[in-house]
């Protein structure tokens, strides 16, 4: 590691401490030539994911694309901004988990159905309707017996 007041790069750890949500290490280091401190972090580094669409295109998995989709649905309902981010990540990690380089869409709009239905159901049937491309009222009405049903 090279030192960011001298340049040099002999340095040692003085303490190591894992961040909160363990997918991190913070370390703290001191220069072994100009004796000053400096602060280092470690990641995990996850694989890329791609995203297989439903018409075969490939594109990089886009968390931003999600947490839109997710926030869109659940507009003007008691969903906090807070519990959206946690879906997020929780629904990332779950692909993450998965071992998979490749991913379909549907595999993705599954995760966020299952999760939208437990915790607000205006916000299932908005992402539903969406995600299922109702072609009419009858298809709409399908979704809604089952979720009652």
């Amino acid at each position: 590691m090279k030192c960011p007041f001298c340049g040099q790069e002999k340095d040692r750890v003085v303490d190591s401490r894992p961040s909160q949500d363990g997918r991190s290490v913070r370390r703290r280091r001191e220069c072994e030539s100009c004796g000053k401190r400096f602060t280092t972090y470690e990641y995990i580094e996850d694989v890329p994911l791609i995203v297989i669409k439903n018409d075969g295109r490939r594109e990089p998995f886009d968390r931003q694309k999600l947490q839109r989709g997710i926030e869109l649905a659940c507009k003007k309902r008691p969903i906090s901004s807070k519990k959206i981010v946690s879906l997020v990540e929780e629904i990332e990690e779950e692909l993450q988990n998965l071992s998979k380089t490749e991913i379909t869409s549907k595999e993705i709009g599954e995760a966020v159905m299952k999760r939208l239905k437990d915790l607000d159901e205006v916000a299932y049937v908005r992402f539903a309707s969406v995600y299922h491309k109702f072609k009419d009222i009858n298809e709409f009405m399908n979704e809604l017996k089952n979720l009652l049903g």
